[in-house]
């Protein structure tokens, strides 16, 4: 499975009243993160033309370290685990400047069908993308 990698720096429209970054905005940077990582291997265009779509049912963040305006974060997201109609996707934040970790996160995604809103089975074109085979799918 491969990884992706997203740097940026971080913008003062984030930073909350105690000086450092929000906490909304690392669930904001998970989804962006998420969805730069599926457009990089085409998993959007497999979705749409397999009828599917992404839903989120869990996010789960681990705060260590504050981030502050300016800092340079990179954010290292990769699926983790994959059962018949969900996924794991996790999240490295990296402050670039430290190259220490502040922060670790997890969502928890399941893959719906268009038509009837209903969880279905993730389309192995899709499992590929991400450098999963379907026969490794639970």
């Amino acid at each position: 499975m491969a990884s992706y990698n997203w740097n940026f720096t971080v913008m003062p429209e984030v930073i909350d009243s105690q000086g450092h970054v929000n906490n909304v905005a690392y669930v904001q940077w998970m989804q962006d993160a998420a969805i730069q990582h599926t457009k990089s291997v085409q998993a959007d265009r497999i979705a749409t033309e397999s009828s599917t779509m992404w839903v989120v049912r869990r996010h789960e963040i681990e705060y260590l370290r504050q981030v502050f305006v300016g800092d340079e974060l990179q954010i290292e997201t990769y699926i983790d685990d994959v059962q018949r109609a969900t996924s794991v996707r996790r999240y490295v934040f990296t402050n670039s400047n430290t190259g220490k970790i502040v922060a670790k996160g997890r969502t928890d995604w399941v893959c719906l069908d268009i038509d009837s809103g209903r969880p279905c089975s993730i389309p192995p074109e899709i499992l590929k993308a991400f450098g999963f085979f379907p026969e490794t799918q639970k």
